[in-house]
């Protein structure tokens, strides 16, 4: 609001050179007052397209986030979104201001970014993020170590498949199976883990060990959605598989994991992880080992951190023990590997 009345109805005077002046001095009042929070929760908002959808993003309850996008809205003086439902339609004028709102945003998070990573102080908290299979099989002994030496730390684990925005706080630190793209990133290559063909005992008793790839070809296949892209990265690597053979699927590696545990049919298990589950033995030993990449990611400038550089290190060396030792056969009880 500007002296009462909205920046909107402000724009609408007639440009007289003593109303153009009153006008610039009232624009630049409002953009001073502007909260950068406010204009994250905006951006954040026009991008999900929802309040609870952007609420979880950024961690904050629905109430609060839409308290502040009517805040803003009053700042301004404008209205930024239609509600149409649950959904918020943004209105011309939130249009053409998203991208000012996203470059706010943006430099606001350079600016923490920059600042914490000049920390040497090893307390406070960081975030770690990782798929559903990682969270479960290999964190929590890395995890028990960082408690131990680092025990002023708080860690939270953010479990998802999808690649955390470490540019945006998402997370801290990422375990990822690719490596990053983007120019703010380090990445550091731990080693690639290892993944193999697992049936349950209960299904090779009942449908007998395969002995050669070709017996492979009236089995069922527990596959990885899209099952286009998992059949031909198993032909790549010397398992003939068909999509027909492929009648239960799912894109989540713990779901896939069980069902093999449940004898439903073979499944593509990491090594790491057959390990943990009793009852599972490695099929067709001979083949090749499916490698799985494993990533260790921060933002760039958060390496300087005290804290990030001390939880950095002590999950990449516990990643590389886990490579190293999460061989068929060796390390942990669980999966067995015939004539191992």
């Amino acid at each position: 609001m500007v002296m009462g009345r909205p920046l909107a109805l402000s724009l609408a005077r007639p440009a007289t050179f003593g109303i153009a002046r009153y006008w610039k001095s009232d624009i630049r009042r409002c953009m001073m007052a502007i909260d950068w929070n406010r204009a994250r929760a905006f951006g954040a908002t026009a991008e999900a397209g929802s309040l609870s959808a952007a609420a979880r993003r950024l961690g904050l309850t629905q109430p609060t986030l839409s308290r502040q996008i009517a805040a803003l809205e009053a700042d301004l003086g404008v209205a930024l979104f239609d509600r149409i439902g649950k959904r918020l339609i943004l209105t011309p004028v939130g249009r053409t201001l998203l991208d000012h709102a996203k470059a706010m945003a943006e430099a606001a998070d350079a600016l923490a970014l920059a600042a914490a990573g000049q920390s040497a102080d090893t307390s406070g908290s960081l975030s770690i993020s990782a798929t559903e299979a990682v969270a479960v099989h290999l964190l929590p002994d890395i995890l028990v170590r960082l408690r131990r030496e680092a025990p002023h730390l708080s860690v939270t684990i953010v479990v998802t498949d999808a690649l955390s925005d470490l540019r945006r706080r998402e997370a801290d630190i990422a375990i990822r199976h690719v490596r990053p793209t983007e120019a703010e990133l380090i990445g550091r290559h731990i080693g690639d883990l290892e993944a193999h063909l697992y049936a349950a005992d209960g299904w090779i008793a009942a449908h007998g060990m395969p002995r050669a790839p070709e017996d492979l070809a009236t089995a069922d296949m527990l596959a990885f959605d899209p099952v286009d892209r998992f059949v031909a990265h198993l032909d790549a690597h010397g398992i003939p598989v068909t999509a027909g053979q492929c009648r239960v699927v799912s894109d989540n590696a713990l779901a896939l994991w069980e069902l093999v545990a449940r004898g439903l049919g073979i499944g593509v298990v990491l090594d790491a992880a057959a390990a943990r589950i009793p009852g599972i033995s490695r099929v067709l030993p001979g083949l090749p080992a499916i490698p799985v990449p494993l990533w260790l990611v921060a933002h760039r400038d958060l390496r300087t951190s005290g804290r990030m550089r001390l939880a950095f290190d002590i999950v990449a060396d516990g990643l590389r023990g886990i490579v190293k030792t999460a061989r068929p056969g060796r390390a942990l009880t669980g999966a067995r590997v015939p004539g191992a």
